[in-house]
């Protein structure tokens, strides 16, 4: 159960000494001080109000974890140079204030935000990042962390369509992505994938887009059951920390759209680790999604 937490850098090192993967697709290097337990598991609890971000919930798929060495504190233009496909980033509050012209200008061609969480909170930076990552040039795009244990999908999918995570055809945005993992919130396999349905059915009555999937293959497993029923209805944005040169994937999928690779990249423009990730086709296919012409 998580009850303070550290800076990202801070909490990244406990985990890396007690021989795990740090816990976090945006884990900041400015969180609260104070002393931090183990991240929960799908079975340990719930992430606390408000403290929910991409890879939080990440530490079950971490046991052959190997660090991604040819993408480690790399500049990103060396790293893309690694790459056949667009190479993007998640953020949210913790990263601080985020100099997008720098982050376009390294090479960065995507952007998902965390834009809310539940139905009472906003992250604070959301709009700040959205219209700078738009302004740079910069393929943005909201997501919303899933908390399902306060309220049903539709209310936070509602939530999210008000709060940031709508779409618009303009060259620039993504469609929303409901990030769901961490605990199972104490719901059967049965009762999560109705959740999930519900959440996904009210975003596409409200914006006409597929909500993209984000999660992790131990947690899809676990808490849906390896539920085969959003595979035809959503992108999947597969979290994998690993060296391997594809990343495993959730049961009920049959392939990734995107990869989130790693959690402790470097890119101009960002103070401290950001999370990496990769997109599974080239540029065209990237503004294919945008622009909903897929």
């Amino acid at each position: 159960m998580l009850s303070r937490l550290l800076s990202r850098g801070s909490a990244r090192r406990r985990l890396a000494a007690a021989g795990a993967v740090a816990v976090s697709t945006t884990l900041a290097l400015g969180l609260m001080s104070g002393t931090a337990s183990a991240t929960p598991r799908p079975d340990d609890g719930v992430v606390p109000a408000g403290k929910g971000y991409m890879g939080v919930g990440y530490v079950q798929d971490v046991k052959d974890f190997k660090p991604d060495t040819k993408n480690l504190h790399l500049d990103v233009q060396e790293d893309v140079g690694l790459l056949a496909n667009p190479v993007g980033i998640d953020v949210s509050n913790w990263q601080g204030a985020i100099n997008w012209s720098s982050v376009r200008g390294a090479g960065i061609e995507f952007a998902w935000m965390k834009a809310t969480e539940g139905t009472t909170y906003k992250d604070p930076r959301f709009n700040a990042n959205y219209l700078g990552a738009y302004n740079a040039g910069v393929i943005r795009g909201a997501y919303h962390f899933a908390r399902p244990d306060v309220s049903g999908g539709a209310a936070q999918a509602d939530y999210f369509a008000s709060n940031g995570g709508a779409w618009s055809r303009d060259n620039r945005t993504l469609p929303g992505v409901l990030d769901i993992e961490g605990s199972c919130y104490g719901k059967s396999a049965a009762a999560m994938q109705t959740w999930i349905l519900d959440f996904y059915n009210r975003y596409k009555a409200r914006t006409g887009r597929d909500v993209v999937i984000y999660t992790s293959p131990s947690w899809w497993n676990t808490c849906t059951g390896g539920w085969s029923g959003m595979a035809s209805r959503s992108p999947l944005w597969v979290a994998h920390w690993t060296s391997a040169a594809s990343p495993s994937i959730p049961a009920g999928f049959p392939y990734w759209t995107v990869w989130q690779y790693s959690s402790t990249g470097s890119v101009s423009g960002i103070s401290g680790a950001v999370d990496r990730d990769r997109f599974n086709g080239d540029r065209t296919r990237l503004l294919a999604l945008a622009n909903n012409t897929a």
